[in-house]
């Protein structure tokens, strides 16, 4: 998988360069994840945006990020995703299980960049928390991309999905960190693998391709929660282009969409840092889009 949108620290363009010789085969880390085609309700953010100097006409299309449906009209991502793009910028989302073969296909085919999006994607409306960057105590890293009727229905018809669960307010504090370590945690999403050492450095291959991990709870203060992703404890993880993605944890049968991958270590060896939704400030948020438990 892959992490913080690339940190948020890759430009749309070296997104691009880093794309383009990326393996096609997988995500996530190549640790310990398998591939997720029944968990529909996690797509990729798409991003059509200007390369060329001419914003009237957005040049490049590729996914960049990772979210999670949360209502029939409501895909819920990270705010470093959708911000610091050039004039013209569009949003879309894929729930395909493999984006980049979809995005390969649609360029092979000749076809001019709105036609690969719409072709790929559904398009709709972003929205990024007011609050964002914020600081390290509250990043407030969250956006939603909203639908209107008719891309609500088309994302419906194209890839049925049931949207995920958002945790009650406070949730995670009252479970206590006894609780959250004994449960089943799992991290989603399309990034890239894990660093690859090589005589030029580190390198990220594959992304696209939505997979899933089993991750450890390692820490939760006031909006993070941090999560274990070593291999040599069984566990896989996210890397760049995870960004948005979820982080669920089972409580009593229930799968809970607790928290979303902003961050981690840059070679993706050992933690995710993600940003929780049971908080006042995720709830502020999202409460103007979504209903919430």
């Amino acid at each position: 998988m892959r992490r913080t949108a690339l940190f948020a620290t890759l430009a749309a363009g070296a997104l691009a360069a880093a794309l383009a010789g990326a393996h096609p085969a997988s995500a996530i880390n190549t640790y310990n994840a398998q591939p997720a085609p029944e968990r529909t309700e996690v797509g990729a953010l798409v991003v059509q945006w200007d390369h060329d100097g001419d914003a009237a006409t957005p040049d490049v299309v590729d996914w960049y990020c990772t979210g999670t449906m949360v209502d029939r009209n409501t895909f819920l991502t990270a705010g470093h995703c959708t911000t610091d793009w050039a004039p013209g910028v569009r949003f879309y989302v894929s729930l395909a299980q493999n984006v980049q073969a979809e995005l390969d296909a649609a360029k092979a085919a000749g076809l001019s960049s709105a036609a690969v999006a719409a072709r790929v994607g559904v398009e709709g409306t972003e929205h990024t928390s007011p609050d964002y960057p914020g600081n390290s105590a509250d990043s407030h890293d969250i956006a939603v991309i909203e639908f209107d009727a008719t891309g609500a229905a088309a994302l419906a018809s194209r890839w049925p999905f049931t949207p995920a669960t958002l945790p009650g307010a406070g949730q995670l504090d009252a479970l206590g960190a006894r609780a959250l370590d004994a449960a089943r945690w799992e991290v989603m999403g399309y990034g890239t693998e894990e660093a690859l050492r090589g005589p030029g450095g580190h390198t990220h291959r594959g992304g696209g391709v939505r997979m899933k991990a089993v991750v450890g709870f390692d820490a939760l203060n006031k909006t993070w929660v941090r999560l274990a992703m070593n291999e040599s404890r069984a566990y896989g993880g996210a890397c760049y282009g995870d960004s948005g993605g979820p982080n669920f944890v089972t409580v009593d049968g229930r799968r809970i969409l607790a928290a979303t991958t902003i961050t981690g270590d840059s070679p993706c060896y050992a933690t995710n840092v993600s940003y929780r939704l049971d908080t006042p400030s995720a709830r502020g948020f999202l409460g103007d889009f979504v209903e919430l438990p």
